[in-house]
Order: C-alpha cells, then structure tokens, then sequence
C-alpha cells in the first residue's frame, strides 16, 4: 500500500503521484508520514518536503501551505513548490547570497521581515539541491 500525494499550488498541480514515505516541513517540525497514518491537518512552512517512492528519494521546495492526511491520501496546498530537480545549484547559490545582502541592508521592519522570507527561500531551495 501507498501514498497518493498531490502538491497544488495556485498555478499548477505540481505533485501527482504515489509514495511510500513522505517527510514535511511542518510549522512545528519535520513531519513524516506513513501509509495508514492516523487523520491529519497541519500547517506548513517553507521548506524541503521529501517523497521517498522505491529506492529513490524526490526533494520539493514547498513555500508554506497545509496538509491533510486521510485514508493514504495527502493533499498538500501550499503558495509555491518546485521539485529539486528544476532547480540549478549555482543559480540557487548567487540567490542565496543576494538575499542574504539584502537582510543585511534593510533598514525597515518591513524590508527586513520580506527580506528574511526570502532568506528563508533561498536556504529551501539550496538544501533540496544540495
């Protein structure tokens, strides 16, 4: 038996398939799920979401959202996901330190927190490729 996981964002449905185990980033911590886990709904932050299906591990940039979990079927809304294997890893890099500037030079409380988000993105992204 599996998981059947579906990742949708506003644009497009960007996860459609079955796995065995899957590991979430939820608001308090990572999350995993197994066929059979009990009912859930959880909040989810900006993070690496990964999906295990045979032997192979799949890593999904998630950028907040939430999950339910009921009867093997996880269903994941969230602002925005990417699948590692789109992201390039020198790209994600100079992303990273570009934002990590622009925490450094924000003057406002505002500039500071959406620069922080970003921040927080750029990190996701990195570590789902890296």
């Amino acid at each position: 038996m599996s998981l059947n996981v579906r990742v949708i964002t506003p644009d497009k449905v960007v996860w459609d398939a079955d796995a065995e185990e899957l590991i979430l980033p939820s608001s308090t911590g990572q999350l995993g799920i197994l066929t059979d886990h009990a009912p859930l709904l959880t909040a989810l932050d900006i993070g690496v979401m990964r999906l295990k299906s045979g032997n192979n591990w799949t890593s999904i940039v998630l950028m907040e959202g939430f999950a339910e979990v009921e009867a093997n079927k996880v269903t994941i809304l969230c602002n925005g996901a990417e699948e590692a294997s789109s992201i390039n890893l020198k790209t994600a890099q100079e992303e990273l330190e570009k934002v990590t500037l622009l925490v450094d030079e924000a003057t406002s409380k505002k500039e500071k927190i959406e620069a922080t988000i970003e921040l927080r993105k750029a990190k996701a992204r990195l570590q789902a490729v890296a």
